[in-house]
């Protein structure tokens, strides 16, 4: 093998895994606050009924939920956290699903909460805030709640569709399992016929390789094995589908895009007009691709020939350590306080670093109140080094807004959730953009900065497009067979990359592999946060402390605002297109860059 191959768990050095004994210290401490959290439902269920009889009652119950919240966390993020680790561990597998059938039963006994929060009148409201001054504190969120009466059921009906929750759940499970636990790969070939271990983990890794003989073997190779499953993984995207769709029908929407949004209090022309604006300047994304198939001299550019990088001979190998320290440097901008919370995170195992056998691929920040966790697939490139500030920034914004917010408010909403990661990641572009003299460093690092935009700003807005469609195919009554998904997903891809780049077969099997389509129209915010986040890193390099402080205000202001105030806060208005024609602006210009960089 001409890599070296995946360690077992055991193998791994402690100091490059997340400490996990900060949340528990054994399993059997889990088990006595899971004896706890077993006991909950009969607790909940004693207020059946009484929410509205007074503002005390309301309060404990408020109170209640919020120790609910603070004990679900902790047991929540062990358990999956341990079956990350590992996913052939039936054990830890076992606990998740423990945890998840005590979800259920927490939701059943609870559904009565939101109907009698709702049925209380205003003027009653009104008299139980000045009867009881700690309930202000809930205003907020009880107007949220109290505002979504036209989509709230019966209390016979919540309970239906509590009880459902599991069911609900089951194609993202079953996906998961499937992909992560199941799905195995053939090792392939480079040009001098060295062997390769495909995984998931090592595919980007390989399709940035300048071997093109490599990366065209790992392209078929993945996708030929996922074709193999189409069917499988076509029945699990469409129960998907159906899931979303049954829950915003039970509840009034209009939609299931009109349902996934009102939960963040986002209007569905956030999510379109980001499509339209994109669609409005395709030609940008031509140019690059016209840009790229000329730089590197081919008669053909194949989907195989996206990710490696246009500059030749050129690599930059970067291993952890340095990889940290750089990260660090590059967001000095962001003071003393947020660097003294990277420093803690690095140095005291709140990262899980490297690939082991049966570990979760990708890489995720899950936000735990105790501190957040990192988990990392790190191999020594570029792209790994962004990574660690993308997921870093998705740590220190849970780390401030748990830290900063009461329970209530400390979690926010996914609609913000990648505007800290991607920050980070403009702020670190700039950083070294601006610390190197090597003219190939500066094309090479040029050219990873085009890849981020195509990447997030066009691929994942064809992403977001791809899951509008498959939603409203069923809503119209279309199946969802593998067929149908690798017929729009190709038309896609011919819509987003142009006539400058062939539509290889097996890019119409890309659906298959995308976890996030899973997540309940997830992907448009990677877009959307984009753009934000160039805005904001604008913002900071050019007015310094002020505008850290008001980056930080909106770090610190979990969902205690609805997220369009709270970024409005921060300088950025996510109502109006104009962060992403600006982001788009700058795509076009970092194009004439790289040419005139390679001349």
């Amino acid at each position: 093998m001409s890599e070296e191959r995946i360690p077992k768990r055991s193998e791994v050095d402690k100091k490059y895994t997340w400490d996990l004994t900060d949340i528990y210290p054994t399993d059997e401490d889990w088990e006595r606050d899971f004896e706890k959290f077993s006991a909950l439902p009969e607790k909940i269920a004693a207020y059946k009924g009484r929410l509205g009889s007074s503002a005390d009652t309301l309060l404990e119950f408020l109170k209640l939920s919020d120790e609910i919240s603070v004990l679900c966390d902790s047991l929540a993020n062990y358990a999956q956290r341990k079956s990350d680790e590992d996913t052939t561990v039936s054990k830890y597998q076992a606990m998740t699903a423990r945890l998840m059938n005590g979800y259920v039963a927490i939701n059943s006994a609870g559904s009565f909460e939101t109907p009698e929060i709702i049925a209380i009148d205003d003027d009653t409201m009104e008299e139980f805030y000045k009867a009881q001054p700690e309930l202000e504190l809930y205003r907020r969120a009880l107007t949220v709640t109290r505002r979504k009466k036209a989509h709230v059921l019966s209390e016979a009906e919540e309970r239906l569709l509590a009880l459902s929750g599991d069911i609900g759940n089951s194609p993202e499970n079953i996906y998961s399992m499937f992909a992560d636990a199941d799905l195995k790969f053939p090792d392939v070939t480079d040009s001098e016929g060295n062997t390769h271990e495909l995984t998931s983990g090592s595919y980007i890794p390989l399709m940035q390789s300048s071997d093109r003989t490599l990366r065209k073997n790992a392209f078929q190779a993945l996708y030929n094995t996922y074709g193999g499953f189409k069917n499988t993984c076509a029945a699990a995207l469409s129960a998907q589908v159906k899931a979303l769709a049954f829950y915003s029908r039970a509840r009034k929407y209009p939609s299931s895009l009109a349902a996934s949004l009102d939960s963040n209090e986002i209007p569905t022309e956030v999510y379109t007009n980001l499509i339209n604006a994109v669609h409005e300047n395709m030609h940008y994304m031509y140019d690059y691709a016209a840009l790229r198939k000329e730089l590197m001299h081919l008669d053909e550019l194949h989907m195989y020939d996206m990710y490696t990088p246009i500059v030749a001979d050129f690599d930059m190998k970067i291993p952890f350590e340095q990889a940290k320290e750089t990260v660090y440097k590059a967001l000095s901008v962001m003071g003393k306080e947020y660097l003294s919370i990277l420093k803690e995170g690095f140095e005291n195992r709140w990262i899980d670093v490297y690939e082991n056998v049966g570990k979760t691929s990708g890489a995720y920040s899950a936000g735990a109140r105790v501190h957040p966790y990192v988990l990392l697939n790190h191999k020594d490139t570029l792209n790994c080094m962004f990574t660690i500030a993308h997921e870093m920034g998705h740590a220190i914004h849970s780390y401030y807004s748990n830290k900063n917010q009461p329970v209530a408010y400390s979690n926010y909403t996914i609609f913000v959730a990648e505007v800290a990661s991607t920050c980070n990641e403009a702020l670190l572009m700039q950083y070294l953009l601006k610390n190197t003299d090597n003219k190939k460093e500066r094309a090479y690092l040029i050219n990873y900065f085009l890849e981020q935009f195509r990447t997030t700003l066009y691929r994942q807005t064809m992403f977001a497009e791809f899951e509008l469609k498959i939603n409203e195919m069923y809503a119209n009554g279309e199946a969802l067979t593998a067929d149908s998904l690798c017929q729009l997903y190709r038309s896609l891809n011919e819509l987003y990359f142009g006539s400058n780049v062939v539509t290889d077969d097996e890019i119409a099997l890309e659906w298959a592999r995308i976890p996030h389509f899973y997540y309940d129209f997830y992907v448009y915010q990677y877009a959307t946060g984009y753009s934000a986040a160039i805005a904001l890193s604008q913002r900071i390099l050019n007015e310094g402390e002020t505008a850290v402080a008001d980056y930080i205000g909106f770090l610190k202001g979990g969902c205690s605002a609805d997220p369009i105030t709270l970024l409005k806060g921060a300088g950025v208005d996510m109502t109006d297109t104009k962060p992403i024609e600006d982001a788009l602006k700058l795509f076009g210009r970092l194009i004439n860059d790289m040419r005139e960089a390679m001349e």
